[in-house]
């Protein structure tokens, strides 16, 4: 007969572990793309060769700006709730990369709004320069940590670099497909153009990752790449890469959006593919060695799962209402 109540010592459901896994990758994969397109515009904003072009990338994602970096906060929550050892081995092993993290994204969020304290063009060039930047290195070491994660090969090793580089380029894309969105005329056209680049330069920076990695086996890629799963997320990510130019090319720019955003959950299928069953590699610590015992990880289901589906529906609703394209004299994000 089966009892009424679940057992202090049992999991509310017996994948519970395996359930919140998902839902960590869920937060990551959601920041790399949410948060990915901010970096992207962020890097374009250098190609900007007027003031209103400035005005309008900035208006192209300024209502949601700050509700994506939601994501990076979800996941270390999520991932501190349910798998305590790993966010605390991720954070120890990583805390002068986590702490210039930290200083690249300051310097990147403060930027904008110091910008506009003084009427001077020395100063509005520095910060300027230091968005710029910040947009350029935040994703570079946010990718670097993710592979020294899944790779398990440290942080200063070639996988990990490579994959920041691939993570940077994946934001470009992204960020040039969102303002295809937001744009239109002679700025959509060069938007469209920089997205094709990008997209070249992320399949190639893969391309190359996937060498190097495969040549040292880093985190075991040689049994993913030759699975037929693995087989199937690479054709798919050329595929998506193909479709992605050939949409921005011809003005079709939801589909060239959509494309894009498969990109970034190939690449996350790529980092569940390398990690589970484990879920840190380089101390061979599986989902179930990590995970919390089943009260508190019951608990944290019981109430935290709710709200993340208040959370999803308020993204949901958010990205609604800032749909249109930015209007070019009032420089307002689409409402």
């Amino acid at each position: 007969m089966t009892p009424l109540f679940v057992s202090l010592d049992e999991y509310l459901i017996g994948s519970l572990p395996e359930l919140w896994f998902a839902v960590v990758m869920l937060a990551l994969g959601l920041y790399v793309f949410l948060d990915g397109f901010d970096f992207g515009i962020g890097m374009l904003y250098a190609t900007c060769e007027t003031e209103a072009e400035r005005d309008t990338l900035m208006a192209a994602f300024g209502p949601i700006w700050k509700a994506n970096e939601v994501w990076l906060v979800g996941f270390g929550t999520f991932l501190i709730a349910a798998f305590p050892p790993v966010y605390a081995r991720l954070l120890s092993e990583h805390y002068l990369l986590a702490i210039a993290i930290l200083f690249a994204l300051i310097a990147r969020g403060v930027a904008p709004k110091l910008r506009d304290e003084r009427e001077d063009a020395t100063w509005q060039e520095t910060c300027d320069r230091s968005f710029i930047l910040g947009s350029l290195v935040s994703p570079l070491l946010l990718g670097t940590l993710v592979g020294s994660w899944v790779f398990g090969t440290g942080a200063l090793s070639l996988p990990a670099v490579l994959t920041g580089v691939v993570v940077v380029a994946l934001s470009l894309s992204t960020g040039a497909a969102l303002l295809g969105l937001k744009t239109d005329g002679a700025l959509r056209d060069r938007m469209a153009r920089y997205g094709q680049g990008a997209v070249v330069g992320y399949l190639g920076a893969v391309v190359l990752l996937l060498t190097v990695a495969v040549a040292l086996d880093a985190g075991a890629i040689r049994s993913v790449v030759a699975s037929i799963s693995g087989i199937a997320i690479v054709l798919t990510t050329i595929g998506l890469g193909v479709a992605a130019v050939v949409f921005a090319g011809r003005g079709a720019d939801r589909a060239w959006f959509a494309s894009t955003a498969g990109l970034a959950l190939a690449l996350l299928a790529v980092v569940i593919s390398l990690l589970y069953p484990t879920i840190y590699p380089a101390a061979e610590m599986t989902v179930r060695d990590a995970v919390v015992s089943p009260i508190p990880l019951n608990v944290s289901t019981i109430i935290g799962l709710p709200v993340l589906v208040l959370v999803l529906g308020y993204f949901a609703y958010l990205y609604s209402v800032f749909a249109g394209p930015v209007d070019e004299h009032t420089f307002e994000g689409g409402y």
